[in-house]
């Protein structure tokens, strides 16, 4: 990432996280982390010995996961003026997030995509079925310059959106691993209680 990158991905993180989901009413229902929460340095505690080449940098332009039925194109998020990360627009036509301030899938770091469990009047969202993955089932970026970054689930985790794991999204690692994130558990009135993560890791399938 470039300093700048880098100063936008820590603000990201320190800052209160919105990760939300449309209601029915189409509205966005947000979590905050603890703002005094200041991401450390998590490395990775698998051997690297077989882990996968980093790839370059390149956007993602679409998502696939098999397992699930997600065949999504990604869009570009940013943060939203309150300093939170911003998530995909409430429409029929949902569709995934990447966020760019963080690696793109494939390089050192973890690369962040977010989408919705619901879309408001619209009905489900593009990761209405996150919380399904297993682990070791495959998740395909694929990226602007025509590579495909393939990663295997490591683990998920559904959390209460008040304790959302700052540190383990956003924590440094030695390794390209991708982090999909998304709305989940018990509705509590036009959202939900939780926060679903995916971790997963790149695998020596990819290019």
């Amino acid at each position: 990432m470039t300093s700048l990158s880098r100063r936008a991905f820590a603000t990201a993180a320190m800052a209160s996280l919105l990760v939300s989901c449309g209601g029915p009413r189409g509205e966005s229902q947000g979590s905050t982390a603890n703002p005094a929460s200041t991401p450390r340095p998590s490395r990775s505690s698998r051997s690297s010995a077989n882990a996968a080449h980093a790839l370059g940098r390149s956007v993602p332009v679409r998502l696939q996961i098999p397992a699930i039925g997600v065949d999504t194109p990604v869009i570009r998020l940013g943060l939203a003026s309150d300093g939170s990360v911003q998530v995909p627009p409430v429409t029929a036509d949902d569709r995934a997030g990447w966020y760019r301030h963080s690696p793109t899938p494939g390089q050192v770091g973890p690369s962040v995509i977010l989408g919705h469990a619901t879309v408001g009047a619209y009905g489900d969202g593009v990761f209405r079925h996150l919380a399904r993955l297993r682990q070791g089932e495959r998740i395909v970026a694929r990226l602007e310059n025509g590579a495909a970054a393939v990663f295997a689930v490591s683990s998920v985790r559904t959390v209460a959106k008040a304790e959302f794991p700052v540190d383990a999204v956003y924590g440094d690692v030695d390794r390209p691993e991708l982090r999909l994130i998304t709305c989940g558990g018990p509705r509590t009135g036009d959202g939900y209680r939780d926060n679903v993560i995916v971790f997963a890791a790149l695998t020596p399938a990819s290019p």
